[in-house]
């Protein structure tokens, strides 16, 4: 910064006496906030209000420039990879996933402090601000971007969303490791015209549904900036939605960070939504009036006319600017690097092999045995001269947008050859496609490729067949069209099966495939996701046994595109989601088998009977009744038995994913408060927990209820 005098002595900053208020670490933030905007000119303040601006000259203030770190940090050279978020989701396991989140923010930091130390050195120099994580609700098994979001449940997804934001961001007292950002805020998990898009919203579902998962990562996990989505709710596009953006945001949660649009949103109110008919002054105005404090070329362009034309107050501007800079002062931007506790991270943590191990635990704790009857998996490695590795995702792995590139990637074919038994011969054939069929001069080549497959099916003790999705069928800006498999993936599939009965399916997908004739006629079949840079050895130390599966659904798979209700449909009760299904699923949500077994015992809930402003304790003990030690992830969920509303067959309340050994128990304990038990009453506009009876569901998934317990709700 232009103005900072600073020596150390005694390993403390001793700064010089005129030095300004805004550059003495010592001052308290909001005062250093006042004192910086009070010196900048209007002109000044709509620059630093431009997330991608020029550097203010008079007192060296760069652009933040941001960056993105969704499931690995965005570099110029490789930086660690993890599985997608959905499938982190997948491992049901909050301590996992901070870790994780940890990793991401280390190397984020190490990449800064590598610049700011060497200010010569080659690539980006980005800032601190990183636009992660994507917590949309999955309600849309075709929504493109699943892959970034971490399913369909609330409860679980706002679980998560905290553990990932605190893991970003660090528990210093006075610092921010890195700024979270919240994607995309609200009702937006439809690709197809997203910019233009009007999502109608019952009150209720709004807010029991579409928003309770942004206010844990705000009010829980103090999430530092929030993303205004391309979408409209209700009329009112989000850009301009200040029930949105401030009512509920800034003044029911308390949010002290700052909101940004999307890459665009200026531009998608004029061009978009208003068609034309909104200029560009007041698309900025208006916005920025709403609550939304940061965005594009467009603020920087017109801020100082929409102030002088009256259409935009100094004070809401000031405000702005305060939300922005007090986090940029939080990342410790405006005092000397060293003070700063993360600046001693080293660039030297970048794929080092700790985060490497992480990143395969990860992928380990994610994959979900879907199916495995009479006991097929694991395989017996000793026992397998010949594995045939089929399939177009065998030697393939996919990763997905927002994040960098990893460092070596193992792929399902190399994972198999490195844990398969010396002297076991692997037999590849890639057998089928993903996408689009090929043109009619390829039919030919396609035909061989099916038949090399089947005959290297029938050579093999064991056939093992990658198949699922790629950025073709589902990614930003391109929605799914059928939970199918696609391309000829299926036929491949029964192919192989006929050739060889002892086949095992190993899914490669982000959302839901519908697969009734997989599940109806394979030994065993798993779902691992886009797994991450270790995502081959993950899937072999599940094949082979080395480590026992416990990942579980977070989303449900249906059991055909006719049970998914509209995707303009955003009342959730009319047949979204597990908890008003229509019918059942294919596959239930918080569904996984294991190699053991577990058996659940001894349900104690107290108090029998509590206020509605109270809370419950249910326990559980849990045993492992197999061979091998393994996880289980308990999950509890809560039904109204009456109530004035229609509610939920099930809601899920709490879940803990535990470690046993063989014949070992453990006592698992959750604590639900009134208010997870209450509806959002629409006469009222407020929650409310109707007096009545609860039951209280405990088992390993949605649909695998073990033991039930009741609890009477009275009157407040």
């Amino acid at each position: 910064m232009g103005f900072l005098l600073a020596v150390s002595m005694g390993g403390s900053a001793c700064l010089a006496a005129d030095v300004p208020l805004y550059l003495d670490p010592a001052q308290a933030v909001d005062a250093r906030v006042a004192d910086l905007i009070a010196r900048l000119t209007l002109e000044e303040k709509a620059i630093l209000l431009n997330h991608r601006g020029p550097t203010v000259e008079r007192f060296n203030i760069r652009a933040d420039q941001w960056n993105q770190c969704l499931n690995g940090v965005k570099w110029d050279r490789p930086t660690t990879l993890f599985p997608i978020c959905l499938g982190m989701s997948a491992t049901w396991n909050t301590r996992l996933v901070h870790e994780v989140a940890n990793v991401l923010s280390d190397e984020a930091r190490a990449i800064y402090n590598g610049w700011k130390s060497d200010p010569a050195s080659r690539g980006e120099h980005k800032g601190l601000i990183y636009r992660a994580p994507v917590i949309n609700i999955g309600r849309n098994p075709y929504w493109g971007r699943n892959h970034e979001a971490w399913g369909e449940d609330p409860f679980l997804t706002g679980r998560m969303a905290v553990a990932y934001v605190k893991g970003l961001q660090g528990d210093d007292p006075h610092y921010l490791k890195l700024a979270a950002t919240l994607k995309h805020y609200a009702v937006n998990n439809v690709e197809t015209d997203r910019q233009s898009l009007n999502a109608t919203v019952p009150e209720r579902w709004l807010r029991e549904y579409w928003l309770p998962h942004f206010r844990d990562a705000i009010v829980e996990g103090h999430a530092a900036s929030v993303m205004a989505s391309y979408n409209a709710i209700n009329g009112t596009p989000n850009n301009i939605n200040r029930w949105l953006l401030t009512d509920v945001l800034k003044g029911d949660w308390q949010h002290d960070g700052f909101v940004v649009s999307d890459l665009g949103g200026v531009a998608t109110l004029v061009q978009g939504h208003s068609a034309g008919k909104m200029s560009y002054v007041d698309a900025v105005a208006q916005s920025i009036m709403a609550g939304c404090d940061f965005s594009d070329k467009e603020y920087e362009a017109n801020i100082p006319a929409a102030v002088r034309a009256g259409k935009l107050t100094e004070a809401r501007l000031n405000d702005a600017l305060a939300r922005v800079l007090r986090v940029r002062m939080r990342l410790g931007e405006f005092d000397p690097h060293d003070l700063v506790p993360y600046s001693k991270i080293s660039p030297a943590v970048i794929c080092s092999p700790h985060h490497r191990a992480v990143a395969l635990e990860a992928a380990r704790q994610s994959i979900v045995l879907l199916e495995n009857r009479a006991g097929f998996l694991p395989l017996d490695r000793a026992k397998l001269k010949r594995i045939a590795v089929i399939g177009p995702l065998a030697d393939h792995l996919e990763t997905n947008n927002y994040n960098g590139k990893a460092d070596t990637t193992v792929t399902a074919l190399q994972g198999i050859k490195d844990r398969a038994a010396t002297g076991t011969e692997i037999l590849y054939a890639r057998g089928g496609f993903v996408a689009d069929k090929p043109a009619a001069k390829d039919d030919e080549a396609a035909a061989a490729e099916l038949r090399m497959a089947v005959e290297t099916a029938r050579q093999a003790d064991v056939a093992i067949v990658f198949v699922g999705t790629t950025a073709a069928i589902e990614q930003e800006g391109r929605d799914r069209h059928s939970l199918a498999l696609p391309g000829n993936q299926e036929q491949l599939v029964e192919a192989v099966a006929a050739a060889n009965p002892h086949t095992v399916v190993v899914e490669m997908s982000a959302g839901p495939l519908c697969v009734p004739w997989l599940k109806a006629n394979l030994p065993a079949l798993l779902q691992a996701w886009w797994p991450g840079e270790e995502g081959g050895h993950a899937i072999a130390d599940v094949l082979f046994g080395d480590t026992n599966p416990a990942g579980r659904l977070p989303h449900t798979v249906y059991a055909s595109d006719a049970q998914v209700p509209p995707l303009d449909e955003y009342d959730i009760s009319k047949g979204s989601t597990y908890m008003y299904l229509n019918g059942a699923p294919l596959f239930a949500f918080g569904h996984g088998l294991s190699y053991s077994t577990f058996k659940y015992s001894n349900l104690q809930v107290t108090p029998g009977q509590m206020p509605a402003d109270g809370k419950l304790t249910a326990s559980v003990e849990v045993e492992n009744t197999g061979t091998r030690a393994g996880d289980e992830v308990v999950q509890l969920y809560v039904h109204a038995v009456e109530c004035s509303v229609k509610r939920a067959a099930e809601e899920l309340r709490g879940f803990d994913r535990i470690h046993l050994k063989p014949g070992e128990k453990q006592t698992v304990t959750f604590t639900v408060p009134g208010d997870k038990l209450a509806f959002f009453d629409v006469k009222s506009h407020a929650f409310v927990v109707e007096p009545g009876a609860f039951d209280l569901l405990v088992g390993a998934s949605s649909a695998d209820i073990r033991l039930r317990g009741r609890i009477v709700v009275g009157a407040r």
